[in-house]
């Protein structure tokens, strides 16, 4: 998405957060993609705190791409996965923290954060390692759990919080998943076997990685990394697809 990636110019940022389209220009930027949008549902996502143009000394409300962007996320959540705006809410929140990607989100490029919520920390770490873990209430309200589900979650091993009770930034796609699934009556502790499928796939990763991991040639440990990353990916995209085939099966007559 122009402008909301890692290291873009000045420039680039602030044009992607100047405030220069009407509404009537923003409802014909989303029409296409979303014929049933009108100028009113556009004030209401406003009203709801999802989209924050800026107002002219006249009152005129002026929308940026940015905000485009926002309205584009906030609409395919709720066509898509028929997430509730309080869900949709506050997956925006976590990612103007500079939080992982929802795993419940829809599949499109995420807004932008706001221009005073930059994605990485001030020395250019990524946003994860400069957010510091949250507390129980605040990954809980990020996840969309509540503290009841929180609790199984971490007792049945799908998630585990640090000595304060405290819980990494990088746990909560695991987290919001465990959210979704929540909603179609899964319960963590069915999620147990994920978690098992899991550990065995990083077992077999780790034989092929461990050993160079351990390296002291930083080319050679930047490689592994890199490594680590592909087979991540690709046992992910392995496991989706014998999931959706098992499924399949399912409807067949």
């Amino acid at each position: 998405m122009p402008g909301a990636r890692a290291g873009a110019s000045g420039d680039d940022a602030a044009g992607v957060h100047a405030p220069r389209l009407t509404i009537g220009a923003v409802l014909a930027a989303l029409r296409d993609d979303f014929p049933d949008v009108t100028i009113s549902k556009i004030r209401y996502l406003e009203s709801e705190d999802l989209v924050h143009p800026q107002r002219t000394p006249s009152g005129y409300r002026k929308f940026s791409r940015a905000d485009v962007d926002r309205l584009r996320y906030v609409l395919t959540a709720q066509r898509d996965h028929y997430l509730p705006l309080r869900v949709i809410k506050e997956h925006l929140d976590a990612l103007d923290r500079g939080l992982p990607l929802p795993g419940t989100g829809p599949a499109v490029p995420p807004p932008a954060p706001g221009p005073d919520r930059p994605r990485q920390g001030t020395d250019g770490e990524p946003a994860e390692a400069a957010v510091p873990p949250l507390t129980p209430d605040e990954f809980a309200r990020a996840a969309g759990l509540d503290r009841d589900q929180l609790a199984d979650c971490v007792q049945f091993g799908l998630l585990a919080p640090d000595a304060d009770g405290r819980h990494p930034a990088g746990d909560l796609p695991i987290a919001q998943a465990a959210a979704g699934l929540a909603r179609h009556g899964f319960e963590p502790r069915h999620l147990r076997a994920f978690r098992t499928g899991a550990e065995r796939e990083a077992g077999l990763v780790e034989q092929l990685v461990a050993p160079v991991l351990r390296s002291r040639s930083e080319d050679a440990r930047a490689r592994a990394t890199e490594k680590l990353a592909e087979l991540a990916a690709l046992s992910a995209q392995l496991h989706r697809a014998l999931l959706e085939a098992r499924l399949r099966d399912l409807l067949r007559p």
